[in-house]
């Protein structure tokens, strides 16, 4: 039997079997709510737009225009599909259409981290193509894919050999030449100081798939060799009144991070630095202000057709100290052009949470919201899954059924602890207060199963509300917890209560309360939901602690070798 990817109705295993309904783990329904008390103290009127513009973990935007209509796609590392992109008319209101990489064919990321696999990519549109241009990090390296409708399908990747770098940017020339520019190691892999990068560009032959000259080192360093600039990386190529612009983000993606500009006459330079770089950055004003927003960065112009211009960018919603568990977010702020240079519109002081909209006409289409409070709520009554769900890595094989209204999902030996495509299926934290809930159903006939909802950042750091059998065989309700600084990176039950043998269905809530979460349970829906476990430190979900480049996901999950003490 061949089975059908529910994303892009493409065969995914000739091997792979019916998966058996009664022996899965099944999701009736699954609600999310955001509740952050920033959005319900702030007003907004008519003519104003929230910050971020997307919510959660949608980090390095790209954004290009087309046939009036604006595209915005983001990085998404391991998580499959990849690379979601949206459509707005109005750069306010954003629906998502499609994942970039939504086929096995396009990438595997079997064995990758969680941090690996798909980096910053930048999309452009050229003669009635689509193009994006990415790293896939650890599979191949840089390439591109095409489509001429952006909801897809798109291509499957063309690699581009011989290119030690990431960030890659094309961009289409007047002449008719592309260009591709890159972040990379520094001049002749010399290193100046730590965090010394350089960006260089070459010309692409794009018909026959090849470099067509030498890479040129444009940018050494940053903006000033002498204060030892670091992580100059995301470069985009624009060009305006006979001047190209090179764009970057410069200072790593933490608390100094930070947006410069560069220009030059000539496509490969000189590029001169802007004396009054940076054009955008967080990094000197007070960390202890009222509802800060930071790391802003790794940005991305485009032009209104009245000749305005705004940039989209990357920035964080932190509760103290660098922390955030949400990841890195997508925000939104007008550009202005002053005696030939662009700047981001207060890009130096503190970013707004609200601002006054894009002089174009406001998107009468309903759509899913992607900021403010809002409630998702999901009965997995559609034949396939909604946009907003995502795998952990590529999925090899059919383990998931939508069917009368219930999502399920079979349980397998893959487990969280391992760096596999585990049976996980999840969506974005949003907000710093949330709920999330969902209905499980499972019938546990072994100690080593379990099944449940997870907050998870990676393998070694999520809290996970589950459902497992004691070693007294009795049905049994717990709390997971695995951290590197906790209990040596294992795993330890933070809370446990034995359930009623007779109930077959289980409700599951986490409650987020900015750091600390509350974990609820019961049996019926008519019930009240009981406590078992209050303000547990979340600051394991933060990025900060669990590194990398991800933010956090709410996912359902299930495995039937969770507790196995060989992982």
């Amino acid at each position: 039997m061949v089975l059908i990817s529910f994303f892009s109705c493409k065969k995914i295993s000739q091997k792979s079997q019916p998966i058996a309904l009664s022996q899965d783990a099944s999701f009736d329904w699954f609600d999310y709510k955001g509740k952050d008390e920033v959005f319900k103290t702030i007003s907004k009127s008519e003519n104003e737009y929230l910050n971020p513009v997307l919510a959660g973990f949608y980090p390095d935007p790209s954004i290009c225009t087309a046939n009036g209509k604006f595209y915005l796609i983001t990085s998404s590392f391991v998580y499959f599909p990849g690379l979601p992109i949206f459509e707005s008319t109005d750069l306010v209101n954003w629906k998502q259409i499609g994942h970039i990489i939504d086929r096995p064919e396009q990438a595997d990321f079997s064995g990758m981290g969680v941090s690996r696999g798909m980096y910053a990519p930048t999309i452009r549109y050229n003669n009635g193509i689509f193009y994006v241009i990415c790293t896939n990090v650890d599979a191949g390296g840089n390439f591109i894919v095409t489509a001429k409708d952006p909801a897809g399908p798109w291509s499957n990747p063309t690699f581009i050999p011989g290119v030690d770098g990431i960030d890659p940017d094309i961009f289409f020339d007047e002449d008719g030449k592309v260009y591709i520019t890159h972040n990379g190691p520094p001049p002749n892999n010399i290193t100046v100081h730590n965090g010394h990068r350089a960006i260089y560009m070459f010309e692409y032959d794009l018909k026959n798939h090849k470099i067509a000259s030498e890479s040129k080192l444009i940018v050494n360093g940053g903006t000033d060799m002498a204060i030892k600039p670091v992580w100059i990386e995301a470069p985009h190529i624009i060009k305006k009144d006979g001047f190209y612009y090179l764009i970057c983000a410069q200072g790593g993606t933490a608390y100094e991070h930070s947006e410069v500009v560069f220009r030059s006459k000539n496509v490969f330079g000189p590029y001169l630095s802007y004396e009054n770089n940076p054009i955008m950055t967080q990094t000197f004003l007070d960390p202890n202000r009222k509802n800060e927003i930071s790391t802003s960065g790794h940005a991305d112009f485009v032009e209104l057709p009245n000749g305005d211009w705004w940039a989209v960018f990357l920035a964080c919603r932190p509760y103290g100290m660098e922390l955030y568990n949400t990841g890195r977010e997508t925000f939104m702020m007008p550009v202005e052009w002053k005696n030939g240079w662009p700047t981001i519109v207060d890009g130096n002081k503190a970013l707004p949470f609200v601002n006054k909209k894009p002089n174009l006409p406001t998107s009468k289409e309903k759509m899913a919201p992607t900021t403010g409070n809002f409630v998702s709520h999901d009965d997995f009554n559609e034949d396939k899954l909604d946009f907003k769900w995502n795998f952990i890595r590529t999925p090899l094989e059919k383990w998931y059924e939508l069917s009368n209204g219930s999502l399920y999902i079979k349980p397998r030996k893959e487990s969280i602890h391992t760096e596999t495509n585990f049976s996980f299926i999840g969506r974005r934290q949003q907000h710093l207060q949330f709920e999330a809930s969902t209905k499980l159903s499972y019938v546990l006939t072994d100690t080593l199963q379990t099944a449940g909802l997870v907050a998870f950042q990676n393998e070694k750091q999520y809290l996970l509300l589950g459902k497992r059998l004691n070693s007294n065989g009795k049905t049994e309700i717990y709390l997971e917890e695995t951290a590197a600084t906790v209990n040596n990176g294992n795993p330890i039950i933070l809370a446990k209560q034995e359930l009623n043998e007779k109930s077959k269905d289980l409700f599951l809530k986490i409650e987020g309360k900015t750091r600390y979460y509350d974990f609820y349970f019961k049996t019926s829906e008519n019930e009240e939901w009981v406590l078992l476990s209050k303000d547990v430190d979340a600051v394991i979900l933060s990025t900060k602690e669990a590194k990398g480049f991800v933010g956090t996901y709410l996912a359902m999950y299930a495995s039937t070798n969770h507790f196995a003490k060989n992982k």
